[in-house]
């Protein structure tokens, strides 16, 4: 008898968990409608407003803003807070999507729409579901798995093959050397999955890159995932 009450209540919570899911979803869905045109900027938490990369995080922002777009970021400090100041100061939706960690991470003051996920994998759906382009500035394990999701995404057919920018050529080229010298080499990526990558050290070629590349596709309107 208690062994059928145990597995009884293990069932049900895994039923209300289901429920958290959906109720994270449905907020995420609620609150970012319409915020396309928006450029989803991905990077480290721990890079410091004196730092070159924050700078350009945040003018990278406020470029695209003046252009019209949105700005999405994980909603954090470093890159995701220079990111949301740019935006803001553009003048546009600078949105924040945080998410609950041990560490207490809060959302930065720059962000004027935020939300606050409990689950990594509805963020990331929320992160990509609105971006018409992605921009990755130097980041840790966060960053590549981010970039890396995304890059698969596209590949699969999954999301539309918008825009995939690396930022600061000289921190990626160690992972474009080991795509291009390893994994190429062994037949793991092919040369189609190289070819959606594009490395930019300006901010203005970023914001030259996303701004043509929306033009020539005539997408207003359009998400990554429909």
């Amino acid at each position: 008898m208690p062994e059928k009450y145990e597995i009884n209540s293990l069932e049900k919570e895994e039923s209300w968990r289901l429920f958290r899911y959906i109720g994270e979803l449905v907020e995420g869905f609620d609150k970012l409608s319409g915020i396309d045109p928006a450029v989803t900027i991905y990077g480290s938490a721990v890079a410091m407003p004196g730092q070159a990369d924050y700078q350009n995080a945040k003018q990278i922002a406020y470029l695209l803003g003046k252009q019209g777009f949105n700005i999405v970021t994980g909603g954090g400090p470093g890159m995701m807070e220079a990111a949301n100041l740019g935006a803001s100061e553009a003048g546009v939706k600078s949105i924040g999507l945080n998410i609950v960690l041990p560490s207490e991470q809060k959302c930065n003051v720059y962000s004027n729409l935020n939300i606050t996920f409990n689950h990594f994998f509805v963020r990331k759906i929320m992160l990509v579901k609105y971006a018409t382009a992605f921009v990755i500035m130097p980041g840790g394990l966060g960053t590549l798995d981010e970039l890396t999701e995304v890059l698969t995404l596209i590949q699969t057919n999954k999301i539309k093959p918008f825009p995939v920018i690396l930022f600061n050529s000289s921190y990626w080229r160690g992972f474009l050397d080991w795509l291009q010298n390893t994994a190429l080499v062994t037949g793991y990526i092919s040369e189609d999955d190289l070819h959606l990558l594009r490395i930019s050290d300006q901010p203005e070629d970023v914001q030259n890159i996303v701004s043509s590349w929306y033009l020539r596709q005539a997408i207003t309107g359009r998400r990554a995932i429909d």
